[in-house]
C-alpha cells in the first residue's frame, strides 16, 4: 500500500513537471506568433532572444533538469530558433535573466497593442493564462498584471507589470535579486523599486526589515497602482508586502513573498519613465544612505550566490543582455 502511495505520488510529480516543459513551450511559440505581427514597432526579436533564455534558465535549474532539446522536441523548430538566436543557447546555464517568461509576453502584448488599450491588454493576456492553467498547469505562471500611471487623467501614460512567472520559490527568488542588481540597466528595476524590495530580502520565513537598511518608499497622492486577477479579471487590493514596501493602501493581512507581486515590475516600468512622478517619491527612513545601501546589496548578492549554489547552477557572474537579430 505504502509503496503504491509512494508511486502515485511520483506519477503526480513527474505530471506536474512535465507541464513545466508544455508551457514553455506554449510560451515560446507564442513569442515567435506574436513577433511578426504588423504594425509593432519595439523589436521584438530582442522579446524573443530574452524569453528563450530567460526559459532555458529556469529549465536548467528546475526539478527535473530541461535543456532547449527537451524544451524544444523538434529539431526543426529547435535548429531554427538556435541559428536566429544563438546567443540564449550559449549563456543559459552560466548568465542569469533579469525578467521570467511572462514579463517578456507582456512586453511584446503592450508593443502590439499600445499602452493605451489597457482592456484588450489585459484581455490578451487573461486568455494567454488561462491557456497555460490548462491541466493544473502552475509553471511558468503569472497570477496578475498591475497597471500604473503618474495620475489618472485621460492622457496618462500606462504601465504594466506581472507577477513572478517562474517554477517554485527559490528560482523566484533567483530572479527577483537579479531584478535588483543586473547590470543591465534598461531590464533591472528602478533603484526606488530594488530599495524598497532589498530592505526586505532575506531567507528567513517571516520577513522584516534589515535593522540596518530600510529603503520603503511612499508614491505622490495621484499616482495610480492597480492589480488585477489574471484568472478572472477583478481588481485585486495590494497585499501586506506591496503596502510595505510601496506605502500603498490595503487592509490585505497575507504576504506575499517581497517582489514577487506584479506592482514591483510595474511601478518599476513607471518611475523608469516619468521623471515628474519619480522625482516625488519619498523615502523617509534615516537609515536608508548610499553607505548602507551597498551593504544591502552585498548582502543581497550573497544570498543570490547561496540560493544557486543550493540549484547546482555555475554563475559566470554576469546578467544576460538580449540580443537582437
Amino acid at each position: 500500500m505504502a509503496a503504491a502511495q509512494k508511486m502515485t505520488r511520483e506519477e503526480e510529480f513527474l505530471k506536474k513537471q512535465e507541464l513545466f516543459r508544455r508551457n514553455a513551450f506554449l510560451i515560446i511559440k507564442k513569442m515567435v506568433e506574436l513577433a511578426p505581427e504588423k504594425g509593432s514597432p519595439a523589436h521584438p526579436s530582442v522579446l524573443v532572444d530574452e524569453v528563450l533564455h530567460s526559459i532555458f534558465f529556469l529549465g536548467e535549474i528546475n526539478k527535473p533538469k530541461y535543456s532547449p532539446q527537451d524544451i524544444l522536441d523538434d529539431e526543426d523548430i529547435f535548429n531554427k530558433l538556435k541559428g536566429c538566436y544563438p546567443e540564449p543557447f550559449k549563456f543559459f546555464s552560466s548568465r542569469l535573466p533579469t525578467r521570467a517568461p511572462l514579463s517578456c509576453v507582456l512586453d511584446m502584448v503592450v508593443n502590439l497593442n499600445g499602452q493605451q488599450n489597457e482592456d484588450k491588454i489585459k484581455n490578451r493576456l487573461q486568455e494567454f493564462t488561462l491557456q497555460l492553467k490548462q491541466d493544473g498547469g502552475t509553471a511558468l505562471v503569472s497570477s496578475t498584471i498591475c497597471v500604473s500611471q503618474p495620475d489618472v487623467t485621460p492622457k496618462s501614460v500606462r504601465y504594466y507589470g506581472v507577477s513572478m512567472s517562474t517554477s517554485g520559490p527559490v528560482p523566484g527568488q533567483v530572479i527577483i535579486a537579479a531584478s535588483c542588481l543586473s547590470d543591465v540597466a534598461e531590464k533591472r528595476w528602478d533603484s526606488y523599486v530594488a530599495d524598497a524590495v532589498m530592505t526586505y530580502y532575506s531567507k528567513e520565513k517571516k520577513k522584516q526589515k534589515k535593522p540596518y537598511f530600510d529603503g520603503t518608499i511612499k508614491l505622490p497622492k495621484q499616482a495610480r497602482c492597480q492589480a488585477f486577477s489574471l484568472t478572472d479579471g477583478t481588481p485585486m487590493a495590494p497585499c501586506r508586502s506591496c503596502g510595505n514596501m510601496f506605502g500603498l493602501t490595503t487592509t490585505e493581512t497575507r504576504e506575499w513573498p517581497y517582489g514577487n507581486c506584479a506592482e514591483p515590475e510595474s511601478l518599476s516600468n513607471l518611475l523608469k519613465n516619468e521623471n515628474n512622478t519619480r522625482a516625488q517619491v519619498m523615502q523617509p527612513s534615516d537609515t536608508c544612505t548610499p553607505a548602507n545601501r551597498q551593504r544591502a546589496v552585498e548582502d543581497v548578492k550573497k544570498l543570490l550566490k547561496e540560493y544557486l549554489r543550493m540549484l547546482q547552477f555555475q554563475w559566470d557572474n554576469q546578467y544576460y543582455t538580449p540580443q537582437g537579430n
